[in-house]
């Protein structure tokens, strides 16, 4: 090997179009950006949406409703699971992680207990936030609805 027959490997250069270098080229003249017009003025930049000057999609469709921002999201867990895991695993207390490791919830979920079904067994659940009719059935067990 020697300087006179180094040579790149396949495929690692590509040269470009030189664009603006004159007619024999084939990028001469109007350097392909067509005849006049904003597009052909250097410095041009198409806003976001833009569609020609026709009306935008985002202008033509109608708006309604309201997204509340600090809306917080909860995983509906029912007495009725409850009961179950209670039952499947002899358990006194069920907290988020227990939901999570049963596949009730995800990690980042917050944990809504409701009232649908009936517990028969005491347990101390621990989730953050229940409905009335949970918290006083689960009350009425002699168990313990602590919010976190």
């Amino acid at each position: 090997m020697n300087l006179n027959n180094l040579k790149p490997a396949n495929g690692s250069v590509k040269k470009e179009k030189r664009i603006g270098r004159g007619q024999g080229s084939g990028h001469g003249g109007t350097s392909t950006r067509g005849h006049k017009g904003a597009q052909s003025r250097s410095g041009y930049s198409r806003k976001i949406g833009f569609e020609g000057g026709q009306m935008p999609l985002q202008r033509r469709l109608p708006k309604f409703g309201f997204k509340n921002l600090e809306r917080v999201e909860f995983k509906a867990v029912n007495l009725s699971v409850l009961e179950e895991l209670a039952k499947k695993d002899n358990l006194t207390e069920i907290g988020v992680d227990t939901l999570v490791e049963a596949g009730f919830a995800s990690k980042n979920d917050r944990v809504k207990i409701l009232g649908n079904g009936t517990l028969t067994v005491k347990v101390d659940v621990t989730a953050h936030a229940f409905s009335k009719s949970a918290a006083a059935a689960i009350e009425a067990q002699q168990g313990k609805a602590i919010k976190l």
